[in-house]
């Protein structure tokens, strides 16, 4: 009892230790899955923008992707973007492992997640990403970069994203 007690403090604390709060900015610079170049600018574009932190090596990851991919569609009209970041594909130093990015690629179009996704360079391991323990992980920015709400752990159904968004972009009205 006492040893579950424990492990349950820690992974509390750690929670709350690594949690972004609300309005942290978040500023890139780097290149999408084809090498085209990608920076924080892409919010401008939206009213907002789901960031959507996954692995290759993570079965809850792919399994949502079809539904953000939906999602993705389904919701440019209304101002919301979704960029995917998948996290395993370089190392800590931002070289790129060629065997994971070809993964991802393949697991992007086998999913069918057409939206972006950036590789993650030094700087935002080194920046927004570093506190990242878990994925899927999942944080929503504005039009300016700056975080709204509160960082989403774990993979949520079609149904819960949308209302997520849709009560996060009223928020932003």
């Amino acid at each position: 009892m006492k040893k579950s007690f424990i492990a349950i403090a820690m992974v509390c604390v750690s929670f709350f230790a690594f949690a972004q709060k609300t309005g942290n900015k978040v500023q890139f610079n780097s290149v999408d899955m084809n090498g085209k170049t990608v920076t924080s600018e892409i919010f401008s574009k939206n009213k907002l923008t789901m960031i959507n932190v996954w692995g290759t090596f993570c079965p809850p990851c792919i399994r949502e992707m079809p539904d953000l991919a939906k999602l993705s569609r389904e919701n440019k009209s209304k101002g919301i973007e979704i960029i995917g970041i998948p996290i395993d594909i370089v190392e800590q130093n931002g070289a790129v492992i060629d065997s994971s990015k070809k993964d991802g690629n393949e697991i992007i179009k086998t999913t069918g997640a057409d939206y972006v996704h950036v590789v993650p360079s030094k700087d935002m391991m080194n920046g927004f990403l570093k506190n990242v323990q878990v994925v899927p992980y999942t944080i929503f920015v504005d039009k300016d970069g700056n975080q709204v709400g509160n960082p989403y752990f774990g993979s949520r159904s079609k149904k819960d994203w949308q209302k997520i968004m849709d009560d996060l972009l009223a928020s932003q009205n």
